[in-house]
């Protein structure tokens, strides 16, 4: 996690959970003078709506004007993680094992960047991916980018 995502982290989550919400994850884009800010809740209990989004973005954009850690123009959006959630953390990955998984890592790892299989857990800091028949150990650190495949039955 870099250490900008880091700092986001540590304004929001309080935000989030004092709110009554899980903080499922962030994304922040910097693009030039414009960045993007995403924030993901959730709500195991009553899922999130449009209501829910609302109400944590009011309180989030408060924060931000008083924490100002971004210095250029940014969008503020809120949303839940939906049937094809990102992953941000290894406890979620152990929480989803059994679930296809679509995985981009930063660099090439056995050839590859881009995986998609089964999660089968996590052993310390790698997580544990079936991909045909193939088992690999992915290191957390060197992934970019994941989510859940969503199935439909």
């Amino acid at each position: 996690m870099s250490a900008k995502l880091k700092q986001l982290e540590d304004i929001l989550r309080p935000v989030v959970e004092g709110l009554g919400y899980e903080f499922w994850g962030i994304e922040f884009r910097s693009q030039g003078h414009h960045s993007l800010l995403r924030v993901f809740i959730d709500d195991a209990e009553n899922g999130i709506g449009i209501e829910d989004c609302e109400k944590v973005s009011r309180q989030i954009s408060g924060v931000m004007d008083v924490e100002d850690p971004i210095q250029t123009e940014y969008t503020l959006e809120v949303s839940s993680p939906g049937m094809d959630r990102p992953l941000f953390r290894l406890e979620q990955y152990e929480a989803f094992a059994g679930h296809q998984v679509q995985i981009r890592l930063r660099m090439a790892f056995e050839g590859r960047r881009k995986f998609q299989g089964l999660i089968k857990g996590v052993e310390g800091e790698d997580v544990v991916v079936v991909v045909d028949d193939h088992e690999y150990l992915l290191p957390f650190d060197s992934i970019e980018k994941a989510h859940i495949v969503p199935e439909f039955e």
